[in-house]
């Protein structure tokens, strides 16, 4: 057996169990959350440019987007991404910093994190399954929740998370 021959046969193999492990579900009742979060993180190495510094993160809020729906509590939003946001969390002060430095290192200024975290809920048979998605999946549910779209699910690998999510034509 010819090496390119041997080498078409891995890759067409692994492209098969990657495809093996992706399905297609198409439902009528889901939703998405978005959870938004500020956290304050502060670096701390012997020298700051050092490669490998340490992170030491504080104070975080958080608030979870319910289907593009302004959420009780929101202080901020929607974002250029249709998002809400808590308040901000307190900063931490000199105090705090200095505290967690070990020996020899220095600190950062106190940074401002902003995340968040997609994830897509459908019912299936008698339990409710809660998969991580992203941001597009979350807005497709936000565009047609509304009008009770039914959408056509792209699984990952595994059926573990939520690639894709499109309106099934009517």
């Amino acid at each position: 057996m010819s090496n390119s021959w041997y080498r078409l046969m891995v890759v067409g193999g692994a492209i098969a169990i990657a495809l093996s492990g992706c399905s297609n579900l198409t439902i009528d009742q889901y939703e998405a959350t978005a959870k938004t979060i500020y956290t304050w993180q502060v670096k701390y190495a012997i020298d700051l440019n050092n490669k490998s510094p340490r992170f030491e993160t504080f104070a975080s809020t958080s608030l979870i987007n319910r289907n593009g729906i302004k959420p009780i509590g929101a202080v901020t939003g929607p974002d250029d991404r249709g998002l809400w946001w808590a308040a901000l969390p307190p900063r931490p002060t000199v105090d705090e910093v200095e505290q967690r430095k070990k020996s020899g290192e220095g600190a950062s200024p106190p940074e401002l994190i902003k995340s968040v975290e997609y994830q897509f809920s459908y019912p299936q048979g008698d339990r409710q399954v809660t998969l991580p998605t992203n941001y597009q999946v979350y807005r497709q549910v936000v565009k047609a929740r509304p009008t009770r779209t039914p959408l056509k699910l792209t699984l990952g690998v595994t059926d573990k998370s939520v690639e894709k999510a499109e309106p099934v034509k009517q």
